[in-house]
């Protein structure tokens, strides 16, 4: 049993609030200003895109969350986005009407989905195994999954998808899109891990000193090739939802994918240093960073422009963290 429950009501909601940040007073600013300088932000249509697009963001970055943990970072999310959905596009589309339309989505899912998990299990492999950096690791992979993506189409969407795959992106239950589901069973089953199992104190202990995690006996290395396989899955998994919507699979899916799940993360407060994260706080993380993009897609700012702020943006949290870094080994 967790140790709030047994705390004065007044402490747990303390302590839950510290556990999040000041993440949700800074949305409620830019929300109601926003709202006020255009109306058009709380229409239904800009809401529900807004939460689809953070759900997405949610589940990459939960999984680029679990790689900073452990002392690593992932290049490839994005670049995998494209190849899971070029992968589970081309198979649906190949296999046309010879299978059922569920048959036919079942493996084109699983196809996606594998491609995506045989990328995470390299990056994993020559970073653990081989000891390769996972800079120059997950760069490579990048440039090899997008090329693979972009040689497979041509640089041209593949249509011809089942219709019952479509709806997985554009229906809805509740009035919630599927994505938002998705991510909310990512995050919950995340912080459950983080909380609760071994598992995740175990990855804690390997981010904070991977040295005395493998001298404590920690499994140090199926730990790492399960971190970067969980999130290339999870790109993968963001990708098929996104291919579902759109009806196509497309060679230039995920684009500044990388860039914006590790700035949703470190804006969270997971550690660039390793050994510090949850998964809760992610997803809050997310949601500014989709709304931010949403306020300068709102206020008509060129898209060129919104690279460069939000290159700024993260810039200035990068230099937060490493400051908060320098002052705890101070």
């Amino acid at each position: 049993m967790s140790t709030i429950s047994h705390t004065h009501p007044k402490a747990a909601r303390h302590a839950v609030l510290a556990s999040i940040g000041l993440l949700p007073a800074a949305i409620v600013v830019i929300a109601v200003v926003l709202a006020y300088i255009e109306p058009r932000f709380l229409s239904g249509q800009n809401l529900l895109n807004v939460l689809r697009g953070a759900a997405l963001l949610m589940i990459v970055a939960v999984g680029q969350m679990l790689v900073l943990i452990s002392r690593g970072f992932d290049l490839s999310v994005g670049a995998v986005m494209a190849l899971a959905s070029v992968v589970s596009a081309s198979t649906m589309a190949a296999l046309g009407e010879s299978l059922s339309p569920g048959m036919t989505s079942l493996l084109g899912i699983l196809a996606g989905l594998g491609a995506g998990l045989l990328v995470g299990l390299c990056n994993g492999f020559c970073v653990a195994v081989l000891r390769i950096t996972p800079f120059m690791v997950t760069l490579a992979t990048a440039s090899i999954s997008g090329g693979v993506a972009l040689l497979l189409t041509n640089g041209i969407p593949i249509y011809g998808l089942p219709k019952a795959f479509i709806a997985l992106g554009r229906g809805s239950w509740l009035g919630l899109p599927a994505a938002v589901y998705a991510a909310a069973v990512v995050v919950a089953l995340t912080v459950y891990i983080q909380r609760r199992t071994a598992l995740g104190v175990h990855l804690y202990a390997i981010g904070g000193n991977p040295h005395a995690a493998r001298v404590s006996g920690l499994p140090v290395l199926r730990a790492q090739i399960g971190v970067y396989a969980a999130s290339s899955l999870l790109a993968a998994l963001a990708a098929l939802l996104l291919t579902a919507q759109l009806g196509s699979g497309q060679g230039s899916l995920g684009e500044g994918m990388a860039l914006k799940s590790i700035g949703a993360a470190v804006i969270a407060g997971v550690s660039l240093q390793g050994g510090v994260g949850l998964a809760h706080r992610v997803a809050v993380g997310a949601l500014f960073m989709l709304l931010l993009n949403n306020a300068m897609d709102l206020l008509r700012i060129e898209s060129k422009a919104q690279t460069i702020v939000m290159g700024l943006f993260i810039v200035l949290v990068v230099a937060v963290d490493a400051y908060r870094a320098k002052g705890k080994s101070a």
